[in-house]
Order: structure tokens, then C-alpha cells, then sequence
């Protein structure tokens, strides 16, 4: 029988593409595509779509939540959030603020996940400095857990002004905002997450997926012994979500060859800012037949994808399936093959 814990999501940075012509397009047109795409993925049955905050000239989408409402209002069932909210540099009161919001206008649709971020662009533009910057999360993720039960706050530290028996609106019709952490593989992100019983998403993009294991039996383990320290707390279900790069095409040639040219820039780019070296074709292969990457015909990713679930024990995968400047009408083909073919016949493959 299907298990029917497992959800299929996408998300997308909202990555700037290029048109036909091959020169980038504006970015308020990538914009707008973003929200197609997602209007495309509700009709084809996708469970959630996550969109990305950035503030780069390589990403269109700075103020995610905005895009979400937009496509709230053109959907019907999708679960939509963001991928991730970075809260080190936003206020976590306006970070609750505008999710109340979007779930208003979702009907109840609305997720944050909450991050540090792979970039660091928003410091300085929100003047923060960087040598605050596991402290800055630490206490915005604690207000913020105070801020999710909807009740009066009273909280104090040291990076924001202090709340004294504060109500924040708007409140929710449900009570309580789904919120989950991002991490990228670190033990303590990991113990934080079960600490403050909130789901965990791990954020895979390099490497073989079953090496993230022992970060979900660690959570598995932080709940059960946290559980056991303080009886009196509500008990809280284990959730785990994967977010890992792909895409999908008619065949794994096709999918290789159209996504390799706008993945290496992509991956040369973020090399020269990073220092890491230049990516090579046998390499990103190697990562696709080996490692995070999930690209190919739907049946190779649907394969990929099961064993990825299988190995890591997850109640969601999420496919980011936009990757520098590959273009809207791929994206399209893309977030079609993903519904109509990839989700059914991994659900199938998860029931046998």
C-alpha cells in the first residue's frame, strides 16, 4: 500500500533564464514565470512548491512571500513556502506577520522554512554583520518559536528590542503556521530542529543522499531522548523533508545535454566566488549516476527519487528544479513530467 505520509514538492530560487534569443530575460518576467510554473505544478498534482530568497543579481525572487501570494491566489491545493526564509537577517515579528498573511490567502496553505541561507548578500544590504551570524539565528529562531503559538509574547536577547506580553497579528484560522528548519548538514542545526520540535528539511546538493542518514537517525534520536528529559511537553512527530537538485526530460540524454550547459555556468560561478574548481562534464555525471543530483528520463528520476526516500526514511522530497539559466519553457516540461509521470510511478515504486 502507498505510504501516504510521503509529499512531492519542487522548489525554485527563481533563477534568472535566458529566451529564445539566448540573452537573459528581465526579471520581472522571471517573476511571472515562477508563478506559472507554479500554477502548472498544482494542476499536475505536485504537493508543495517552495520558493527561494535571495538578493543577488543571478535570482529574481528577494521577497518570496509576495510571489507566494500571488500564486495563492491562482491555485487551488498546493502547499506553498519558502525555500529558505533567511531569518538571520529578517525580524522574526514581519517574518510571522507576512506568513499569517499568505495563509490567509491560502486557505491555510502556507510553510515557512526557516534558514540561514547559502548566500550572505543579505548582511550587509539589512546591516548585519557577519561575525553575528550564529547568533543572530539562534535568538530569531527562538523568538519566532514563541511567535508560532500564536499567544501573548514576552521574550528578550540582544539582536532586536525586547516583547512584553505582545500579541502579533494576524493570527491563523488553524492556530499555528507550518514551520520547519533548513539545514545543510551540520549535527547542531540538526539537534536545534528536534529541540524547538519543529520538522527538519536537509538541504542535499552534493554528495550520495544515504550519507545523510545518520543526520534524520539523530533527529529520530534528539526527539525520542528530549521527550524523555521533560514527559509534560506535547509529544511531537518525527517529519523529514529532502531538497535536492534535478530535472526531468523525455530521456536521460536529453536531460543531461540540455541541462549541462546552464548548470556549469551556474556551478562555475558560485566555483569562482567559493574557490571551488571548475566543474567538468565526466564530474557532473558522476554526481547524477552517484550523488545528490536526480536528472534524467521521469522513470530514472522516479528510481532515484524512491531510493532516496527508501534510504533516508523522509515524509517529503523536494526537487529544485530551476538551475541557473535554463530556460522557461524546459522549466515547464519539466514541473509536467514531474506530476504526470515522476510522483505516480515513484508512489508506485514506495508500495511495492
Amino acid at each position: 500500500m502507498e505510504d501516504p505520509k510521503v509529499e512531492f514538492g519542487l522548489d525554485t530560487f527563481g533563477d534568472v533564464t535566458v529566451g529564445d534569443d539566448g540573452k537573459a530575460i528581465p526579471y520581472a518576467q522571471v517573476i511571472r514565470n515562477v508563478i506559472e510554473q507554479a500554477v502548472l505544478a498544482d494542476r499536475v498534482g505536485v504537493d508543495a512548491f517552495g520558493v527561494g530568497e535571495h538578493h543577488r543579481d543571478d535570482y529574481a525572487v528577494s521577497a518570496p512571500e509576495i510571489v507566494l501570494a500571488a500564486i495563492a491566489a491562482k491555485t487551488e491545493r498546493i502547499k506553498l513556502g519558502t525555500a529558505v526564509t533567511v531569518l538571520s537577517s529578517d525580524d522574526p515579528v514581519r517574518v510571522f506577520e507576512r506568513f499569517a498573511t499568505l495563509d490567509a490567502i491560502s486557505g491555510g496553505r502556507s510553510e515557512i522554512i526557516l534558514g540561514r541561507g547559502s548566500f550572505t548578500e543579505s548582511f550587509p544590504l539589512f546591516g548585519y554583520d557577519l561575525s553575528d551570524y550564529e547568533q543572530l539565528f539562534s535568538e530569531k529562531l527562538d523568538l519566532v518559536s514563541h511567535l508560532l503559538t500564536e499567544g501573548p509574547v514576552t521574550w528578550s536577547g540582544s539582536v532586536r528590542p525586547p516583547l512584553k506580553d505582545q500579541q502579533v497579528y494576524p493570527k491563523t484560522e488553524s492556530g499555528r503556521i507550518h514551520a520547519s528548519i533548513g539545514v545543510g548538514g551540520s549535527p547542531e542545526s540538526v539537534v536545534r530542529a528536534a529541540q524547538y520540535g519543529l520538522p527538519l528539511v536537509l538541504a542535499i546538493i552534493g554528495g550520495e543522499p544515504a550519507r545523510f542518514a545518520p543526520y534524520v537517525d539523530l533527529y529520530h534520536r534528539a526527539l525520542k531522548e528530549l521527550a524523555q528529559l521533560d514527559p509534560e511537553q506535547p509529544e511531537v512527530t518525527p517529519h523529514v523533508a529532502a531538497h535536492c537538485p534535478g530535472f526531468v526530460a523525455e530521456t536521460d540524454e536529453e536531460a543531461i545535454e540540455v541541462l549541462w550547459p546552464h548548470a556549469r555556468k551556474m556551478l562555475d560561478r558560485l566555483g569562482r566566488e567559493r574557490g571551488w574548481p571548475r566543474t567538468t562534464k565526466d564530474r557532473f555525471v558522476a554526481d547524477i549516476t552517484q550523488g545528490a543530483w536526480h536528472v534524467g528520463s521521469p522513470e530514472t528520476v522516479a528510481q532515484k527519487i524512491a531510493a532516496t526516500v527508501g534510504a533516508l526514511g523522509i515524509q517529503r522530497f523536494d526537487l529544485k528544479y530551476s538551475h541557473g539559466t535554463l530556460p522557461h519553457d524546459r522549466l515547464m516540461t519539466c514541473v509536467e513530467l514531474y506530476g504526470t509521470q515522476v510522483i505516480p510511478r515513484v508512489r508506485e515504486l514506495l508500495a511495492a
